[in-house]
């Protein structure tokens, strides 16, 4: 069973930065692409950028300028460097494989852009 383990969410003002973490277990991590997801309030879970297996990077229009996803395969880690953050980016932020995700999910990190 894949674990997908999220971290980095926190509260920040508009302007700030937050630089978020995803941990996955198993031994076939190098193989895929990742991506990051949001879920913003009462809103559908909606993709925010992802990485290929060989490091070449898609975003979001929203994000695009402003995030920049990474990944170091030797620590079965993605990562998710948020700048110029906005209220609208508050949302529960999400990693999974990318394109096809897994059927499981994890708790995701929460991310809050308030003044």
């Amino acid at each position: 069973q894949v674990q997908l383990v999220e971290s980095g969410g926190g509260l920040v003002q508009p302007g700030g930065s937050l630089r978020l973490s995803c941990a996955a277990s198993g031994s076939s991590f190098s193989f895929y692409g990742m991506g990051w997801y949001r879920e913003a309030p009462g809103k559908q879970r909606e993709w925010v950028a992802d990485i290929t297996r060989d490091g070449r990077t898609n975003y979001s229009d929203s994000v695009k300028g402003r995030f920049t996803i990474s990944r170091d395969n030797a620590k079965n880690t993605v990562y998710l460097q948020m700048n110029s953050l906005k209220p609208e980016d508050t949302a529960v932020y999400l990693c999974n494989k990318h394109p096809i995700p897994y059927e499981y999910w994890g708790q995701g990190t929460r991310v809050t852009v308030s003044s």
